[in-house]
């Protein structure tokens, strides 16, 4: 079955590819790059991943998902949380991100956090379902590893002992919040969801 995803995002995109199985094929959506960026105005994940997924599947006549995630601070009130991405402003980096966090945290020693993912599901602008996936850790003391993306060297997972910026990659996804997200998408197309195949 062929999905088509909304992202510009290559770490999100390899990510999408390894959590789906043989079943799937993930493909960018044909003219992503002509098409004006959604604005997301909305102040959850679920919000925001349907408001994406109902933009961008008016120019598929596909299935087409697309996730909103994030990491969320216990001692930072939720935050970065939907402004994951441009928690340090519009154009800000991985790195930023990750120091004004870092920054906002010196000296708290409560540390929990988690990464939650939202995949909403659609097809010519008509939503179809969402599912979510989430994973606890705890914020680490500095970065640590140059495996993956965004707050990855930020965020530990106890049961690696490490952080997902320090884990390899096939490891990361059997435990995340967006293969957990996915995972619970396939299952729900191949149990029928939708009309099924």
């Amino acid at each position: 079955m062929r999905l088509y995803c909304a992202t510009t995002n290559p770490g999100k995109l390899r990510e999408f590819r390894i959590a789906l199985d043989a079943r799937f094929e993930v493909d960018t959506l044909p003219g992503l790059a002509e098409i004006p960026p959604c604005e997301e105005t909305g102040v959850t994940f679920e919000e925001n991943a349907v408001e994406k997924a109902l933009y961008y599947s008016k120019h598929c006549g596909e299935y087409l998902f697309v996730d909103d995630s994030g990491l969320e601070v216990d001692a930072l009130g939720g935050a970065p949380g939907v402004y994951s991405a441009r928690f340090a402003g519009p154009d800000a980096t991985d790195e930023a991100n990750n120091q004004l966090v870092l920054d906002r945290m010196r000296g708290v020693r409560d540390r929990p956090a988690r990464f939650v993912c939202v995949v909403a599901l659609a097809r010519e602008g008509e939503l179809i379902h969402t599912f979510r996936g989430e994973v606890e850790g705890r914020l680490a003391e500095e970065p640590r590893g140059a495996n993956g993306f965004g707050y990855d060297p930020l965020f530990f997972y106890p049961p690696f002992g490490c952080t997902f910026g320090e884990a390899l990659l096939e490891r990361k996804m059997g435990v995340s919040h967006r293969a957990a997200a996915l995972g619970v998408m396939q299952e729900w197309l191949a149990a029928g969801g939708a009309g099924g195949w």
